[in-house]
């Protein structure tokens, strides 16, 4: 397949699937099942007519579901109340999405389990839930106010904008040997990128010339004023990360939870990226949720605890959403490209139907954190041990999933297509213990509404119950296999009589008969199994 790769030409629905297509020498158009990625030693295309390309998929190995099934998601997702368009009755806002009634119970349940993995089931861990806006200082700190930019440049030809650093690491995906003077990704010195694209003469993937501005550096925070006055002196950021909360209030924490090494913070927010490229529907927004922690260790262990974390996402991943396992693969950073915090990196990925792309990053930021807050601040972030009566500053291993990008995992790992006597349909096949909707309570017909309300009313104190008596009980299954339910409930007269429901299996169709009395301990038994 490599040799006959001719281009890349723009797909539609270019902000749902990557926005390119493989044709082929006989003119067959190959959408996006798969192009390949950043850390892919097997591109072969020519990365001076479509470098852009390796920002939205990762191989042309096979994907686990068809080209079309990205499409088909975002249709049942919009259709069927998980996410909508975000202010769509003005034309929307790209890149912006609303989580419906299933969408947000989707979010909440994976929220939940992360918190009960990772937090409720431990003795080592604590949460938090720190401010959106923090001092512009803490940025400075991180490195955010300086480092956090993508280096733009300009086609001077055909006005088209470029990442610098994606132009060369498509070369460099080539088997192109040589790098720019100081290679570090999007954090190479301006200076060193544009000389190496320069004497690479690579060209603009959008008409083919090599006339580039000089490098931009596009800070990724949004900016925002507090008080009346738009001036400098009232300039902040909406927080880019989590993280930093956690580290300004780790001495706070420490004291109030009385909790000794090691130990961890975890917190779930919002979070916000001016990003240049986002897309592939929910995947890369501009506002999004993440599901942080940061775990302080002696220095010494911190190998031991990123092994364990490691260990621990994948059990996430797997064992509490029901990824397959499979999709799912752990990506180390190479030494020589980790950032300038880390002493160990990678990303825990999942294999959209757009290819390997990450849903979870997994960081040994050593002390860099504590020390660089501690110097600007100066505030004592140091911890004292009492098993040895030492004074050391932690240092601090972070595993950081995307809610958003999890939810997006979950959705196309549950999305199943049937054949039936009535056609082919839909089954969202969640793992019971998240999906939305845990089960629907449904009367034969209507003159029963009083009798299955009050079963209903049994069920809503202990689970997501949603109750339906408008048309035919087949339609009223597909739809809510449509939306995941596991189990429906049906009421009829003849089994009510004897205190019983007929129980509906989403994923067999089969049915079985159960006792209203026993009926919730059923359910509570079907989400452990």
């Amino acid at each position: 397949m490599e040799s006959t790769l001719v281009s890349l030409t723009p797909a539609p629905l270019s902000n749902i699937l990557p926005p390119w297509a493989v044709v082929l020498r006989d003119g067959t158009r190959v959408e996006p099942s798969g192009i390949a990625g950043p850390r892919d030693s097997h591109f072969v295309a020519n990365p001076f007519l479509f470098p852009s390309a390796r920002e939205y998929a990762y191989s042309l190995i096979p994907t686990p579901m068809p080209a079309s099934s990205m499409d088909e998601v975002v249709r049942l997702a919009t259709d069927r109340g998980f996410v909508y368009p975000g202010s769509e009755i003005y034309g929307g806002l790209a890149n912006s999405w609303d989580y419906g009634p299933y969408g947000s119970l989707l979010k909440e349940n994976i929220r939940s389990t992360w918190m009960r993995m990772f937090v409720r089931e431990r003795t080592d861990m604590t949460l938090l839930d720190s401010a959106i806006l923090m001092n512009p200082q803490v940025w400075v700190a991180s490195g955010h106010a300086t480092g956090f930019a993508d280096p733009l440049m300009d086609c001077k030809a055909c006005k088209s904008r470029a990442r610098a650093d994606k132009l060369v690491e498509a070369l460099l995906a080539t088997g192109e040997t040589e790098t720019p003077k100081n290679w570090a990704g999007d954090k190479t010195p301006s200076e060193d990128l544009i000389a190496f694209i320069r004497a690479k003469n690579i060209k603009c993937p959008e008409c083919g010339a090599s006339d580039w501005t000089d490098i931009r550096r596009f800070n990724l925070m949004f900016k925002t004023f507090q008080g009346v006055t738009e001036d400098a002196k009232n300039e902040i950021f909406l927080r880019p990360e989590t993280a930093q909360g956690m580290f300004v209030d780790f001495a706070h924490v420490a004291r109030t939870s009385r909790r000794k090494l090691p130990f961890g913070i975890a917190q779930v927010g919002k979070s916000f990226r001016n990003e240049i490229t986002p897309g592939n529907f929910t995947y890369r927004t501009r506002e999004f949720e993440q599901m942080e922690m940061e775990y302080f260790v002696k220095p010494g262990t911190d190998e031991v605890w990123f092994e364990h974390w490691l260990t621990e996402s994948k059990r996430l991943a797997v064992e509490g959403l029901g990824l397959a396992a499979e999709r799912v693969q752990w990506k180390p950073i190479p030494t020589g490209e980790l950032p300038h915090y880390s002493r160990a990196a990678g990303d825990l990925e999942y294999r959209f139907p757009f290819g390997w792309w990450e849903i979870e990053t997994l960081a040994n930021r050593t002390d860099y954190d504590l020390s660089a807050h501690m110097k600007l601040s100066g505030r004592d972030l140091s911890y004292f041990d009492p098993t040895d009566n030492t004074k050391y500053v932690p240092y601090v291993i972070e595993p950081a999933f995307g809610l958003s990008r999890l939810t997006l995992a979950v959705m196309c790992e549950a999305y199943d297509r049937v054949a039936t006597d009535d056609g082919e349909r839909t089954i969202m096949r969640f793992k019971p213990s998240i999906a939305p909707v845990t089960a629907a309570v449904l009367p034969v017909v209507k003159k029963l509404s009083a009798e299955a309300m009050e079963v209903y009313r049994l069920l809503a104190r202990e689970f997501n119950v949603e109750y339906d008596e408008a048309g035919a009980i087949g339609k009223r299954y597909y739809r809510f296999d449509e939306i995941g339910t596991p189990w429906c409930v049906t009421i009829d007269s003849e089994h009510y009589d004897r205190g019983e429901v007929t129980v509906r299996h989403r994923d067999s169709g089969e049915q079985e008969t159960v006792k209203i009395a026993e009926l919730i301990e059923w359910i509570r038994s079907g989400l452990t199994a």
